[in-house]
């Protein structure tokens, strides 16, 4: 019998709620939740042998507060763009010490996280592992100026400008140089008395002092730039993938298509049709979702990763734009036709891999992959499951 489960969350939002009745749906105990407020207060505590699962602190202003608020003073508001670097700090800061908890055992690994939180990181353990990755800028990129400079020597006209710790698409930039010394910057950031604001729209901006303000606000969280990959397309829109990888497995994907160099949901994209990608990739397909589960690898101690992969133009080949560490919210949808997680949500899959490890861990291409750590955590050294529903923070 797999143990208690707690999760690291805030308290009635659809992530904690989702996984709670996927885990009713599994006949499993209601999963006590610790509030990511009081973790980042110090204030709480755990029950004896917890399994932690780590679910994404985003989307609670006072959790926001607490990590940015210090650094943006005054002009803080939960839209702002900036303190993004003061956030991960803070965030890796709380994992790392429940890590060090004496019989506390997490659903992850606090360090897969921190390099999956920076995409720097990330895109340089990805191309190490031979994983294919758009072309990126190494090292610092101080602000506009040293930007255009290192843009310049590398040859490159078409980039992706992005925050190293961002996530959503926050800050997110799409860079175009024309060539008669035309600039385009699409973006969602808002403009406002010299900050930085998230905003449902995306705009364009066109002119070299906008753009600069953009970048020289967002350089001091540090930055992560690399190629503008031409993308597969789908309905005339430009299509990308996030592919679900659950204990190295691709077992849930999502064809996101957009008029917008950004494919986000939230930004106007829309869902495609995953068997128009498939017909479109023909006996490329399997190859598709092999990337996906080489970049999986490459984070062996995390039982799920959400991999943004880029199909170039063709549906013939594909890169790996991202890997998230909190990329399975995805309602509604569940596994791939004939894979390892059919019928299943993200969170029911994984339930399912913490639940029922002696199953055979067959990817979707058809080889055979490891078993997990996951895996092995929901075999080893197991405390009876408390009834206890919620934990209460420490006076």
């Amino acid at each position: 019998m797999p143990p208690q489960l707690t999760v690291l969350g805030n308290p009635g939002h659809r992530r904690v709620a989702l996984f709670a009745a996927a885990a009713r749906a599994a006949g499993l105990p209601e999963p006590a939740v610790l509030p990511w407020l009081d973790v980042l207060r110090g204030r709480y505590r755990l029950p004896e042998g917890a399994l932690l699962r780590i679910e994404s602190p985003g989307e609670e202003p006072e959790v926001d507060r607490l990590l940015r608020g210090p650094v943006l003073g005054a002009g803080y508001a939960p839209t702002r763009v900036e303190g993004t670097a003061a956030w991960y700090t803070g965030v890796m800061a709380a994992l790392r010490e429940l890590a060090a908890r004496p019989g506390v055992r997490l659903l992850g690994d606090p360090e897969e996280i921190a390099v999956m939180f920076d995409k720097r990181r990330a895109h340089a353990l990805l191309s190490e592992a031979g994983v294919p990755v758009p072309r990126a800028l190494g090292g610092e990129v101080t602000g506009w100026s040293h930007l255009r400079e290192r843009l310049a020597e590398a040859g490159l006209h078409r980039v992706f400008v992005k925050p190293a710790h961002g996530s959503s698409a926050s800050g997110v930039t799409a860079l175009e140089f024309g060539p008669r010394g035309q600039l385009l910057a699409t973006t969602s950031v808002e403009l406002a008395d010299g900050s930085l604001h998230n905003s449902l729209r995306v705009r364009r901006y066109r002119t070299e002092r906008e753009v600069a303000a953009i970048i020289d606000r967002l350089a001091p969280d540090g930055l992560h730039v690399e190629q503008w990959i031409p993308k597969a397309s789908q309905s005339g829109r430009a299509a990308d993938l996030r592919i679900v990888a659950v204990s190295g497995r691709a077992t849930h994907a999502v064809v996101r298509t957009s008029t917008q160099p950004m494919t986000n949901l939230h930004l106007g994209g829309a869902r495609g049709s995953l068997d128009q990608a498939r017909e479109a990739a023909g006996a490329a397909w399997s190859s598709i979702l092999e990337t996906a589960e080489r970049a999986a690898a490459c984070f062996p101690a995390s039982p799920m990763v959400g991999v943004d992969v880029l199909p170039t133009t063709g549906w013939r080949r594909a890169l790996v734009g991202e890997v998230n560490a909190f990329g399975d919210l995805l309602p509604n949808l569940t596994g791939l036709p004939g894979g390892p997680a059919e019928g299943l949500d993200t969170y029911g899959a994984q339930l399912a891999a913490l639940t029922a490890p002696s199953r055979p861990l067959h990817s979707a291409t058809g080889r055979t992959v490891p078993a997990s750590r996951l895996d092995r955590a929901s075999q080893t050294d197991h405390t009876e499951p408390t009834n206890q529903q919620i934990t209460e923070p420490a006076r």
